[in-house]
């Protein structure tokens, strides 16, 4: 029920039966406010995507809006996956990092990292942040920051995030043109297109690193960077939890060791993910995360809602959403900890029943 994408499933073997502390880094961008770009939410309100999968994955609520978020084709978040999982065998603990929101989630007692970091601006007209006062602070926080359990998750929620994500990989030069992946069954590739060229078009001449980032990414990706490499001289095994994005993720960190000849600590990090993202016709997860310099495990859950007769669900089995919210890696949380396919999918269609 855990497949693996690259490496072995050594990796989470070693995990099972473990209590993991998961972490939300929850961001906007100016992006998703471009038509037809993504549908990671309700139309108009795309701001308050993350909130309102913050306020559900710890609550059960949402406060922010009277209804949960779903795309304009009926798919709702997959922040519901994630809450299944913590509900059936619940982790560590939940913590939330705000990484630019433009409202905060309305839940008490959970913590919620705040590093005043504004929202990040389109990249079609330059996304204006301020790249490497973000990374530091991702690398000021893994050095303070105390894992609650035996190892940490560390999710996403960003809508038009991978846009940014596949802009900033061929910023840094990687042969990534159309791996990333879509909340949409059939990938808006000429809109994604049209949007990243511009955003390349504003790095032409712009040689520093940081730089180049601030004109085209996004605060989720550079934050999670220094925050993974901050975190590479503490004992912290780290799950990434996501599909395409967080491998751009990766392709930072990559870019910056090489800079400094640096190296991953070996055994120290991994990536899972859904089988519907690893399986996307449309991006390819695996050919991105081999072009890394260093060797990582990465595996996806193989779960899908061929159980359930609810045709919300349904979708994600013909491609919609696919990923988000640390769903993957809670699935393969969860079937680690003995969860079956049948709990799982029953407790997700408790929430929309």
């Amino acid at each position: 029920m855990i497949r693996p994408i690259t490496g072995t499933r050594d990796f989470a073997e070693y995990l099972r039966g473990k209590k993991a502390h998961f972490l939300l880094s929850m961001s906007t961008t100016a992006t998703a406010e471009i038509p037809g770009i993504t549908q990671a939410g309700i139309p108009g309100l795309l701001h308050l995507t993350p909130t309102l999968d913050a306020e559900f994955l710890c609550t059960g609520e949402v406060r922010s809006l009277d209804a949960v978020a779903e795309t304009p084709s009926g798919v709702p978040t997959p922040a519901l996956i994630t809450r299944a999982v913590h509900l059936l065998h619940p982790f560590a603990e939940i913590g939330l990092l705000d990484l630019g929101l433009s409202e905060k989630p309305k839940v008490e007692r959970f913590a919620c990292y705040g590093f005043d970091i504004p929202p990040s601006g389109s990249i079609d007209t330059g996304a204006r942040i301020a790249a490497m006062e973000v990374f530091e602070r991702g690398v000021a926080f893994a050095q303070t920051f105390e894992p609650k359990g035996d190892y940490l998750i560390l999710g996403e929620s960003i809508p038009g995030g991978t846009t940014t994500a596949a802009a900033t990989a061929l910023a840094l030069g990687y042969d990534a043109q159309e791996m990333f992946s879509s909340s949409f069954k059939n990938a808006p590739q000429s809109t994604k297109r049209r949007v990243i060229e511009q955003a390349l078009a504003g790095c032409e001449g712009v040689n520093d690193l940081f730089e180049r980032l601030a004109k085209v990414s996004d605060n989720m990706l550079l934050f999670n960077a220094g925050f993974l490499l901050g975190l590479q001289n503490r004992d912290v095994t780290t799950v990434l939890a996501g599909g395409t994005q967080m491998a751009a993720v990766l392709l930072i960190v990559d870019t910056i060791l090489r800079s400094m000849e640096g190296s991953i600590r070996e055994g120290s990090l991994a990536l899972w993910t859904t089988a519907w993202l690893a399986d996307d016709p449309s991006s390819d997860i695996a050919g991105l995360l081999r072009m890394l310099s260093f060797p990582i495990d990465a595996c996806c859950a193989e779960f899908d809602f061929s159980l359930s007769s609810h045709p919300a669900l349904r979708l994600y089995d013909e491609g919609e959403a696919k990923e988000g919210v640390g769903a993957g890696a809670a699935l393969v949380y969860g079937i680690l900890n003995g969860l079956s396919p049948e709990q799982i999918t029953r407790r997700v269609e408790g929430f929309l029943s």
